[in-house]
């Protein structure tokens, strides 16, 4: 995989196949019906006779929540009550859509991560089992509700997010069986889970020499030097890098300066996402890998663009594709995601990404 292999809070506890926790109900108990109760290592799910071939799976560790959507002309200013067109509540949470999307093309998905005991907990159960994804160590826990989050969505399909969090920053419990990490073959964090979980479990996927992603998004506080040290790929967008850095990211050029920072900061490869810019891959002591977007028919809502792309971009490179059948193949992706509301329910299907690939590059990644 060339340079990819090179990352007092709550803790952590699974089991595998079901997980059981003094005092918690599993999910069977909570929503009792069949579960794809898979082994991993004798998956024999479609996905892997799909491109995937035998590799082993994308693992997803993060965040899932029930997306209240709002439909509204403009944002409201200070003091203002402004009326929303339709609300609607759907399937969410950057661990979640990542999960869904790794599922969808095709290629076997497991999902970590908690739930409430509650209805948006069941909402989100669902859309992970039928996007496909692996649910054996998804946690139901009965001291949190299931985070939510209000999505603020314009008429122009731009968003705006308030994230509540739920069962995914809290009652995470004390010993993680991470054997699924260190059998993955690539592993997806993000930032809204405690950055304690992804400490543990990045540091795990590093001494099995699995290679870690990161996606910045989330909560907006200071990385942990600890957690920057143990990954391989850090994704943030403009906005989250010149947070990460404090320096802006109006261009290209400022874009770089940020990125060597970030080197500076031990981190050796970052995958920054432009938005209608497209995006750039940045190794360290290499020229960087621009790739536009690929236009889409119409934009709908971007919700979980981001995340399409990161997913996407992992399935490629565990794949054992370029660096540039990669960004493609993402760009690809996020170009079908932006096109359908909502974020789960917009993760695109691997024929429909190969045939647009097909259309806009003239062959199939």
């Amino acid at each position: 995989m060339g340079a990819f292999p090179a990352l007092s809070s709550p803790k952590i506890c699974f089991n595998r196949h079901s997980v059981t926790l003094p005092n918690q109900p599993t999910i069977k108990q909570i929503f009792p019906r069949r579960l794809k109760q898979t082994k991993l290592i004798s998956i024999t799910c479609s996905a892997l006779n799909s491109p995937g071939g035998n590799l082993p799976p994308l693992v997803v560790v993060g965040s899932a929540n029930a997306d209240i959507y709002v439909e509204i002309d403009r944002l409201p200013k200070e003091g203002e009550t402004v009326s929303a067109k339709t609300g609607q509540t759907l399937a969410g949470g950057k661990g979640a859509n990542q999960a869904v999307c790794g599922a969808k093309l095709e290629y076997p998905t497991y999902f970590l991560g908690q739930v409430g005991d509650d209805a948006h907990g069941k909402l989100i159960i669902d859309a992970l089992e039928g996007g496909g994804v692996f649910v054996d160590y998804l946690n139901v826990v009965t001291d949190a509700p299931t985070g939510h989050a209000v999505v603020m969505l314009q008429s122009d399909g731009q968003n705006s997010i308030i994230v509540v969090g739920g069962a995914n920053m809290a009652c995470w419990p004390e010993n993680l069986d991470l054997e699924v990490v260190k059998n993955a073959g690539v592993v997806l964090l993000q930032r809204e889970i405690p950055d304690s979980v992804n400490i543990h479990v990045a540091k795990a996927a590093r001494t099995a020499d699995v290679p870690v992603i990161l996606d910045a998004g989330g909560v907006d506080a200071p990385f942990p030097d600890e957690l920057l040290h143990y990954i391989n790929i850090l994704s943030p967008n403009e906005s989250e890098l010149a947070r990460i850095t404090d320096m802006s990211t109006d261009s290209f050029e400022q874009i770089s300066q940020a990125v060597d920072k970030c080197h500076k900061m031990g981190v050796k490869q970052l995958l920054v996402k432009l938005g209608s810019k497209g995006a750039a891959l940045f190794t360290e002591g290499e020229v960087p890998i621009r790739q536009s977007i690929v236009p889409a028919a119409k934009v709908v809502d971007t919700t979980g663009a981001g995340d399409t792309f990161t997913a996407a971009f992992a399935v490629a490179l565990v794949q054992g594709k370029s660096k540039q059948e990669c960004l493609k193949f993402a760009a690809a992706a996020a170009a079908l995601c932006v096109q359908v509301k909502g974020a789960i329910p917009s993760m695109p299907d691997r024929v429909s990404v190969m045939r647009l690939l097909q259309a806009h590059f003239g062959n199939a990644v």
